[in-house]
């Protein structure tokens, strides 16, 4: 997808005043809230309408809203004034934004499936890069058997994650906790019924 139709494709996805995944965060981002910590910093990747980003905030970090559409991002603006909570936000495509090294104590990467392999090798990388030594990974996503299901997600086979591409991708990480299975979740109507899901929590 070109750069001017992407963007064109993210502008008419937020568009309207209705959250598409909902204001909620995810589920597998507020189950793990035990593990972050007040002040710390904390970079949300493709945070879309601000949900998790917000949530972040809400912990007591310092985060950073990325994402590619402006519209998206009024609307985490707004959903950060309603919450009382401060967001940082920057209008960027995420494959291509500088990251910057050892800044980040907290990534949040939650359902960016939207990019082939050789983008998601990009921003994989972004990810070991920008998280200080120590910091978390927090990173959730659709397994292939999705495609069965049809509740959300891409429809392209290799934008979807494995064990075994999460095992390679983040294996020189000091822990790496991965759960796959299989649940309901109701997000908004972008995702919205049995899901096959896989997380990641892991430590650089």
């Amino acid at each position: 997808m070109a750069n001017n139709d992407a963007y064109e494709h993210w502008q008419q996805r937020f568009a309207g005043d209705e959250y598409r995944f909902g204001t909620a965060p995810n589920a597998f981002l507020k189950a793990q809230a035990s593990l972050l910590s007040k002040g710390k910093t904390a970079l949300a990747i493709a945070d879309g309408e601000g949900r998790n980003g917000v949530f972040l905030a809400e912990q007591g970090l310092d985060v950073l809203s990325l994402d590619f559409s402006p519209l998206a991002q009024d609307k985490a603006r707004k959903l950060a004034a309603a919450r009382g909570v401060t967001l940082r936000v920057e209008q960027a495509d995420v494959v291509n934004w500088d990251y910057p090294a050892a800044v980040y104590d907290v990534v949040a990467a939650i359902f960016f499936q939207f990019a082939a392999p050789p983008e998601r090798d990009r921003i994989f990388a972004g990810i070991k890069k920008t998280l200080k030594p120590g910091g978390l990974l927090l990173l959730e996503g659709y397994r292939p058997e999705q495609l069965e299901y049809k509740t959300g997600g891409p429809s392209q086979a290799d934008n979807l994650y494995t064990r075994a591409l999460l095992e390679r991708s983040f294996g020189d990480f000091t822990s790496v906790d991965i759960r796959a299975y299989d649940a309901e979740i109701y997000e908004g109507a972008g995702h919205g019924g049995m899901s096959a899901l896989i997380d990641l929590v892991a430590t650089k």
